[in-house]
C-alpha cells in the first residue's frame, strides 16, 4: 500500500461556502437526494460552516472525521463509498491515457464531464451510493454530523478530484504510474533533408488573432503549429490583462472552438461538445454560464421580466436561468443573456449573447 492511500486534512474551522466544481456539487446532490429529513441537512450545513468538523481522513471507500455538537459528542462520523472494480478502473484509465486533453486536465486537478460520460464508469456517487455512519443517538440518515462531513468533503473535492478517485480505490501515485505505463512516448519527426541546422521557420505570415496563416515549419504539421501559437497567444493575452492564464481543460475547449478540425483530438462526448459550443458563442463567459449557476441581483431579474413581458409564454426564473417554452436564457456576470435550445433532455448553447433578453426569444 502506497503512502498516499490514506490522506489526512486539518479542520477547516469556520469557513462556510458552497461546492464550486461540478463534481463537488454532484457529491452534495447525492447526499441531499438520499436524505429523509431536510432539517438534518440544514443543521449539517450550519455545522460545516461553524467549523464543528474536526480533521478529515480520506482512504479507499471511506471518508471520516469527528464532529462536535453543542448537544453532546464529539461523534465519530464517516461516509462510505464502494470502490470501483478493476475492469472499471481499466476503462477509465485507458480513456484518460488515450486523450491528451483528458490527461492534462486531470493532472491539472480538473475533471472534465465528458471524460466521465465517455468512460462509461460510475465515478461520481448517485442516489443511495453514499453510506453514512455515525455513533450519535439520532436515527435519521444522514444525520446532521454526517451531513456536515459531506459538505466539507465537497470543499476538499473542489480542490482535488484525486480524492474522489482515492475513495473509489486508487491513490494519486498509483494512478500516475498506471497512466505513465499506458502513455507511449511521442515519436520525434525526422528533420527535412534540406533544413539548415538551427534555421527557424519564416513567421512573416503569422497573425496572432482571427484565422492565422501559419507558414510550414519543417517537421511540424501546420495545424499543430497553429494550435501551439494560438495557445501561447491566449496565455500571453491573459497575463497582459492581469488575468490568470486558463487551465488546461479551458485550453482544450478554447482550441477546439477555434480549430474545429482538431476538436475530436482534444475531447469527446456531449459534455465536451456543449462546452466547445458555449465557448464558440460566448468565450469564457459562455463556458461559465454553462457550468456554474449563480444568483443575480434582484434588479437584473426584474429588468428581464420587463423585457420579456410581451413574449408568448410565462418566463420561469431559477437563479440566473430564465426558461420560456423551448428557449432558455442564462445571464452571465457582465449582464448578457446567452440563449439555449433544448435538444433531447439537454439544453445546448444556441447563439451569441445579448444585453436585451427580448431579442433572443422569438
Amino acid at each position: 500500500m502506497t503512502d498516499d492511500r490514506v490522506r489526512g486534512f486539518p479542520a477547516f474551522g469556520a469557513a462556510g461556502h458552497l461546492a464550486r466544481s461540478w463534481w463537488g456539487r454532484a457529491w452534495v446532490r447525492a447526499m441531499e437526494d438520499t436524505a429523509l429529513d431536510l432539517r438534518q441537512l440544514k443543521k449539517g450545513r450550519k455545522y460545516a460552516a461553524a467549523g464543528l468538523v474536526g480533521p478529515i481522513t480520506v482512504s479507499p471507500g471511506r471518508i471520516a472525521a469527528v464532529v462536535d455538537d453543542a448537544d453532546g459528542g464529539p461523534y465519530r462520523t464517516q461516509l462510505r463509498l464502494a470502490e470501483l472494480p478493476e475492469p472499471d478502473w481499466t476503462r477509465l484509465l485507458d480513456r484518460v491515457a488515450s486523450r491528451a486533453g483528458h490527461l492534462a486536465a486531470l493532472l491539472d486537478r480538473d475533471l472534465p464531464p465528458d471524460l466521465v460520460e465517455a468512460a462509461g464508469v460510475d465515478l461520481l456517487p448517485g442516489i443511495g451510493d453514499l453510506d453514512p455512519e455515525c455513533d450519535c443517538p439520532g436515527w435519521e440518515l444522514p444525520c446532521r454530523h454526517a451531513a456536515a462531513l459531506s459538505f466539507q468533503a465537497s470543499w476538499l473535492l473542489d480542490a482535488d478530484p484525486f480524492l474522489l478517485l482515492l475513495m473509489r480505490g486508487k491513490g494519486e501515485r498509483e494512478i500516475r504510474e498506471e497512466l505513465e505505463s499506458r502513455t507511449a512516448p511521442v515519436p520525434v519527426a525526422e528533420p527535412a533533408e534540406d533544413r539548415v541546422p538551427g534555421e527557424l521557420p519564416d513567421l512573416a505570415g503569422f497573425r496572432p488573432s482571427g484565422a492565422p496563416s501559419i507558414p510550414a515549419a519543417p517537421g511540424v504539421p501546420a495545424e499543430a503549429f497553429a494550435l501551439l501559437a494560438a495557445n501561447a497567444a491566449g496565455r500571453a493575452r491573459a497575463l497582459s490583462e492581469g488575468r490568470p492564464p486558463p487551465g488546461r481543460r479551458h485550453d482544450a475547449i478554447r482550441l477546439a472552438a477555434e480549430f474545429p478540425s482538431v476538436a475530436k483530438r482534444l475531447g469527446e462526448g456531449a459534455g465536451f461538445a456543449r462546452a466547445v459550443a458555449a465557448w464558440r458563442y460566448g468565450g469564457p463567459d459562455g463556458l461559465e454560464v454553462l457550468e456554474t449557476p449563480w444568483t443575480p441581483p434582484k434588479a437584473a431579474v426584474a429588468a428581464a421580466r420587463a423585457a420579456l413581458a410581451d413574449v408568448a409564454g410565462e418566463p420561469v426564473f431559477e437563479r440566473n436561468h430564465c426558461t420560456v417554452g423551448e428557449v432558455q436564457l442564462r445571464l452571465d456576470r457582465r449582464g448578457r443573456w446567452h440563449p439555449y435550445r433544448r435538444e433531447g433532455q439537454m439544453w445546448w448553447p444556441a447563439g451569441a449573447p445579448e444585453n436585451d433578453p427580448g431579442l433572443l426569444v422569438g
